[in-house]
């Protein structure tokens, strides 16, 4: 809606901005000036307490010299509200008794019946109000003291009392001259389908105003009091006042605490966000008896930019929760967001706070988890991942969540943390614990070095060299030919990087697993261009062919096929001369000779697996190489376990 030129300026002229503004503050009477409008405070925009906050009352504006927030009284209403510039100019003018512009004759027109329709909603909310105080609101008093609600608490929400008659509140309004066609339009009464007289809406229920972001009563909603009432809670029908899906309940007081920093909540109903407002948390909202709309989430982004869901802990909470997922993709962009925040099984937000208070409720909403992992939970969550086909399912699935993003950005990071929790699950599990996915099955942790055999090379061994130069290579093949990545992700998720230089590289690697030709720049950003450089410098490396060269993607993917063929069979050694030591270690003669069996063949095939290795370091023609130290050492451990053998 555009405005006429003059009406701002005429609006600024008959409003005093100390008036405006000491709303909201507290005036120092030592520095101000009331006489030459010159006027100082502590500033309502930060926490302070000198009064450096000051009002020209005669230019009509506002400057801090603490937070330096500045401006007239329009953008003051603004930002202390919470409320867009033509809802601060209808507020003001509303002060200054000064007419809104109006857009056409018939959106006058439709303006006055919408203010009709705001008094006769104001008038049923004080027939409410008074009722529940009368005798026949004794039992809506009683339970609502159980729920801890009193008679301040009952009063600043507005609560009123319907009692079970058909006509009440239809009599009521009719003897104060309201015409019946007003009555039916603002949803507080029907019309008979037998053709008989209308009926109330509203019948044997506790009721709760239902207000705009201005104030203005636009609906209400209604507890049931008879326990086996099919319709627990009730809302108005949809009138020309009120669309349910562009509503939220609290929206207005909300909206203030919100632009002074609280935290924007969002729960289910309307005891939840009275109890979380009582307790401190004054910033919550509850969709009206549907899931979250998409008109309902624009609102909670134009109050907050990261609004946190606090839902029931059961089954149908947790089901609001990922129908909000659904709603929220599309809508994403950057810094726009949301959290969630769920009870303990069983409780709501008003259980847990009359079972354990604010601070319960608080560690909760501490630890509100971001919607990625909301929406991970819930394509992993209770599934089983054991074969390629479920995994590529879960990629699918994820895939498509994703595609729904609108904002490039926005899903570029989603794809990175979906592919970060991913690497989590699928992950093998290392030594000690570490990893975040499940154990191999095939993996035995090497067992300790037993005090018969610390002092050996058995305690020691020279695997961990081996198998972090093969890993080397196998990480710099795949950088310098980064089109082989994905066809070797699970080689790369088995290899276990003992070396701290490694394993940060080999990580980004997998994070970044799809950038293709960018997968090099992508790995240095994120573990720095000097790791990588040095990286890249070991000797074992230089002398590489398709890392010194690289070109040949064929002879890369030998490479990688090779080295990681060469591991697992360095590894099956490793493995049997642990559990050789272990034997030895508990002097169990048969158990030995097999063991030394099994040690030796393993050596077979490991050495089997580099014949073609010439020299002191020898590099095949696909870069592959297993040196003459490490047979040498292999020798030097079977004759460690012959020579343990015959001293028994």
């Amino acid at each position: 809606m555009s405005l006429p030129p003059g009406f701002l300026d005429e609006l600024r002229t008959r409003l005093s901005l100390s008036q405006v503004v000491g709303r909201k503050v507290m005036w120092d009477s030592r520095k101000s000036n009331p006489g030459k409008g010159d006027m100082w405070s502590p500033c309502p925009f930060h926490q302070e307490k000198t009064a450096s906050f000051h009002v020209d009352d005669r230019k009509g504006f506002y400057y801090c010299f603490g937070c330096h927030a500045k401006g007239d009284a329009i953008k003051f209403v603004c930002e202390t509200e919470n409320v867009s510039f033509m809802e601060a100019v209808e507020i003001l003018a509303t002060e200054a008794g000064l007419q809104m512009p109006a857009r056409d004759p018939r959106a006058q027109e439709k303006a006055d019946r919408r203010t009709q329709l705001s008094e006769v909603m104001d008038m049923a909310v004080r027939h409410f109000r008074m009722l529940l105080r009368s005798g026949a609101g004794a039992q809506a008093r009683d339970y609502l003291a159980r729920r801890g609600l009193d008679e301040a608490a009952q009063d600043r929400w507005e609560i009123g009392f319907a009692p079970d008659t058909w006509q009440g509140l239809w009599g009521h309004l009719k003897e104060k001259g309201v015409e019946d066609d007003l009555i039916l339009a603002a949803g507080l009464a029907k019309n008979s389908s037998k053709g008989g007289k209308p009926y109330d809406t509203f019948r044997g229920r506790i009721m709760f105003p239902i207000r705009d972001a201005r104030g203005r009563c636009t609906a209400f909603g209604g507890r049931a009091m008879d326990p086996n009432d099919p319709a627990k809670y009730l809302n108005s029908p949809e009138t020309e006042l009120f669309d349910k899906g562009r509503s939220l309940y609290n929206h207005g007081p909300a909206r203030e605490a919100a632009g002074k920093g609280n935290t924007l909540l969002v729960a289910e109903g309307y005891m939840d966000v009275i109890a979380l407002s009582e307790a401190g948390f004054k910033a919550a909202v509850a969709p009206l008896g549907t899931a979250v709309t998409e008109h309902q989430l624009a609102m909670m982004w134009r109050i907050a930019d990261e609004p946190i869901i606090a839902l029931d802990g059961d089954t149908a909470g947790l089901r609001a929760a990922m129908r909000v997922i659904d709603i929220a993709l599309p809508m994403l962009e950057a810094g726009k967001s949301l959290r969630f925040a769920m009870m303990p099984e069983g409780q709501d937000p008003d259980d847990l706070l009359r079972a354990k208070g604010a601070p319960a409720v608080q560690a909760i909403l501490d630890a509100a988890m971001p919607m990625v992992e909301l929406l991970w939970r819930r394509e992993t969550e209770g599934k089983v991942f054991d074969s390629p086909e479920r995994k590529a399912a879960l990629d699918k699935a994820l895939r498509e969540k994703i595609t729904l993003i609108k904002d490039p950005s926005v899903r570029q990071h989603y794809g990175t943390a979906i592919k970060e929790l991913r690497w989590q699950l699928f992950r093998p599990a290392r030594p000690g614990g570490q990893g975040g996915g499940r154990p191999r099955r095939d993996w035995k942790a090497p067992p300790p070095a037993q005090p018969s055999t610390r002092a050996s090379m058995l305690a020691t061994g020279p695997e961990d060299v081996t198998s972090h130069l093969r890993e080397a290579v196998i990480l710099g093949v795949i950088l310098k030919c980064p089109e082989l990545a994905p066809e070797f992700e699970s080689g790369l998720e088995s290899l276990q990087c003992r070396s701290e230089g490694q394993q940060p590289i080999r990580d980004a690697i997998l994070r970044h697993i799809e950038a293709g030709e960018a997968l090099m720049s992508q790995v240095e950003q994120a573990v720095g261009p000097e790791r990588l450089e040095s990286f890249f410098a070991q000797s074992h490396l230089a002398v590489v062919p398709c890392i010194r060269t690289p070109g040949d993607p064929e002879n890369a993917r030998m490479t990688v096929v090779e080295e990681l063929a060469k591991l697992q069979a360095i590894r099956g050694l490793e493995a049997e001369i642990a559990e050789a030591a272990e034997d030895v270690a508990s002097e169990e003669a048969e158990a030995l000779t097999w063991r030394l069996r099994q040690a030796a063949d393993a050596m077979a095939r490991a050495q089997m697996a580099a014949h073609e290795d010439r020299a002191e370091y020898d590099v095949g023609n696909n870069g592959a190489a297993i040196n003459r130290e490490e047979r040498s050492n292999l020798d030097s451990l079977l004759e460690t376990i012959r020579f343990t053998k015959e001293r028994r």
